[in-house]
């Protein structure tokens, strides 16, 4: 077998027969002297000629249905000379002016709403009030949409959206396109693809060493969360007490979308170098020592499926599949890196210091310990200290910081909250699934990734499955978050001990 290669790009998992991107001069932006403004001139018109050809006009209310579909030619006119560009800030430009130019007909919008308004004051028919409504529905669908729903028949359609989308959100981060009407595009390109890949047309499949050996490159290319070293790591890790499974679109059978990787094991792991280094007991399975099935890596391939809700189903189906193979299986749980703790927890001391001068998340005897090993002032040095993985080869310093810090990650996973819910990324995604905060465990991940990520610290998410739809909708309705004795308990002691 081939050595495993770098990662997969989202083009080569989803193929499309597009022109190769030919390598071009243009810099990060559109425009740089008078040659450039020469070249973004001709380049911004050709795209404004693109857009009034082939973005389909919106058909009147009464011709919706009778109207033929644009010509083919039309849809490939825009994949092909999309595909021809090749800086991300040329795509973005084109994005943006499809956002801004053929939205929502607001004149539209503001005419129907008004006549739904006066249907509403006056008595009459619910029939009449009713298709006014839908006319006022049907004036609030973007020109765009057309656009998009016609590219989806074309082969290979949907994967140039998912291509395009994954685009999109790059310009989104780089800040190479701004604005609502782009914020409202991606929205309407999401519940698209959420539509086109719901439940309904998802495969499940699971991966062994027996899998096809291209399935088992892309598995291992595709893993963003524990990343695998080679192939006897990739053999394990779909060997003997382990499971692994993807879903694939019907379109593109055996191509993941997302994946999921299972330790099954004899009890909540609470160390991920068990699971990901260790070589398992034996070759063959015995049921009686399996009493427990970690979640310990989900990776989603595509992403232009951001936000789509791909893993949430992953995570549900798997659990009934194990419930299947293993009728007396009753333990379930997440084995969870905790992304963004030191980066939120070095904002805090920064703030601190600026702020008051001293800690006040440490008590003073935690303050005076940690300070007589660092040698300093515990904001400044912890800063240092943190910023780097060289305080873990202090065993002093280790065991200093291991109370304070379980009860800052405690209260940043329990306490730290976006619009209500968790600001962790991954915690909200169990407690939407319907998981309970369990077990914080210390130095659970001595991976340099893991020490500057999270300062070396795991989480358990449970999964209790005659509660999981009681608690998504506990946390989804009223933002109830359910943890174990021994989170709370560092969570009030986070309150008690830390002066905020």
């Amino acid at each position: 077998m081939r050595g495993l290669g770098p990662a997969l790009a989202a083009g080569r998992l989803f193929p499309l027969r597009l022109p190769p991107r030919p390598p071009r001069s243009v810099g990060s932006r559109l425009s740089s002297g008078p040659a450039k403004a020469a070249e973004t001139g001709a380049l911004e018109r050709a795209m404004d000629e693109l857009l009034r050809r082939a973005v389909p006009a919106t058909p009147a209310y009464e011709l919706r249905e009778k109207t033929p579909a644009p010509a083919e030619g039309q849809c490939a006119d825009f994949v092909s000379f999309y595909g021809g560009l090749a800086e991300a800030a040329e795509r973005a430009e084109l994005l943006s002016r499809l956002a801004r130019g053929f939205g929502v007909d607001h004149g539209q919008v503001a005419e129907q709403s008004a006549g739904v308004l006066q249907l509403r004051e006056q008595p009459r028919e619910v029939a009449v009030l009713l298709q006014a409504e839908d006319r006022l529905r049907y004036a609030l669908v973007p020109r765009y949409r057309g656009l998009f729903h016609h590219i989806s028949k074309l082969d290979g359609g949907v994967r140039f959206l998912v291509r395009l989308r994954a685009d999109l959100l790059e310009a989104q981060a780089l800040k190479l396109v701004e604005g609502p009407h782009v914020r409202e595009m991606n929205g309407v390109l999401k519940g698209m693809l959420s539509e086109w890949f719901s439940s309904g047309f998802l495969s499940l499949e699971r991966v062994t060493w027996h899998s096809p050996c291209e399935v088992l490159q892309k598995i291992s290319e595709s893993e963003a969360v524990h990343p695998v070293k080679n192939w006897m790591d990739m053999k394990r890790r779909v060997g003997p007490y382990r499971r692994c499974y993807f879903f694939s679109h019907c379109a593109a059978p055996e191509e993941p979308l997302v994946v999921l990787h299972v330790a099954l094991t004899g009890e909540i792991s609470s160390n991920i170098q068990a699971i990901v280094k260790d070589c398992p007991p034996s070759e063959t399975e015995e049921r009686s020592k399996i009493s427990a099935a970690i979640f310990y890596s989900i990776s989603l391939t595509q992403p232009g499926l951001q936000g789509v809700e791909l893993g949430t189903v992953l995570v549900k189906r798997v659990l009934k599949e194990l419930q299947k193979e293993f009728p007396h299986l009753g333990t379930f749980s997440s084995l969870s890196p905790i992304p963004g703790f030191t980066k939120w927890l070095l904002g805090l001391l920064n703030s601190q210091a600026k702020e008051h001068g001293r800690s006040e998340l440490f008590t003073d005897s935690e303050c005076k310990e940690i300070t007589e090993i660092t040698g300093g002032p515990i904001n400044e040095t912890l800063k240092v200290f943190l910023s780097s993985s060289e305080w873990v080869k202090s065993e002093r310093l280790v065991r200093a910081l291991q109370a304070p810090l379980m009860r800052l990650c405690a209260w940043y996973l329990y306490g730290e909250k976006h619009r209500g819910f968790a600001l962790n990324p991954v915690a909200n995604f169990h407690l939407q699934n319907g998981a309970m905060i369990w077990r914080i465990n210390w130095m659970a991940d001595a991976s340099l990734k893991g020490i500057t990520g999270s300062c070396g610290l795991m989480v358990n998410y449970r999964y209790y499955p005659g509660e999981t739809a009681t608690n998504s909708t506990s946390y989804l309705c009223s933002k109830n978050i359910k943890a174990s004795e021994q989170v709370l308990s560092l969570v009030a002691q986070f309150q008690k001990n830390s002066k905020l």
